[in-house]
């Protein structure tokens, strides 16, 4: 063989190695897995909140949760009431507040859109992943 066919032969072979290298490291790393995408609607029929103010605070668990918010207002609240096609409360900052005594929500220390901006709670969170049933 003449020393031109070597080389090729090599070349080849070399290449060969580094598209095996990199389909190896392939199947060794974790896939991604995708978050599948839940509506607001899902979220209230799933959670089956018993009044509005479990309902406010399951939409706001929704947009922290799914719509990555870090905080949200009762603008907010309302355009997640439409969303779930439930009807509006006449004073949704009501349900703001009574979630606030009650530990569940609490209020940021700057605006969103020059209203309060709220943020949910750790026990708030929890006690719509509980589905509204105080932790034992």
């Amino acid at each position: 063989m003449a020393n031109e066919e070597v080389l090729q032969i090599k070349k080849q072979l070399e290449d060969h190695e580094k598209r095996l290298s990199e389909l190896e490291t392939l199947l060794q790393a974790k896939p991604e897995v995708g978050r599948k995408e839940v509506a607001i609607k899902e979220l209230i029929l799933a959670k089956k909140p018993k009044n509005d103010v479990q309902k406010a605070l399951a939409i706001g668990y929704y947009l922290e949760k799914y719509q990555g918010l870090s905080c949200f207002n009762v603008r907010d609240l309302e355009d997640g009431f439409r969303g779930a096609k439930e009807k509006v409360p006449q004073n949704v900052s009501d349900k703001v507040q009574i979630n606030v005594r009650k530990g569940h929500m609490m209020e940021t220390k700057g605006k969103k859109n020059d209203l309060k901006a709220y943020v949910l709670t750790n026990s708030g969170e929890k006690f719509v992943e509980n589905d509204f049933k105080k932790e034992k």
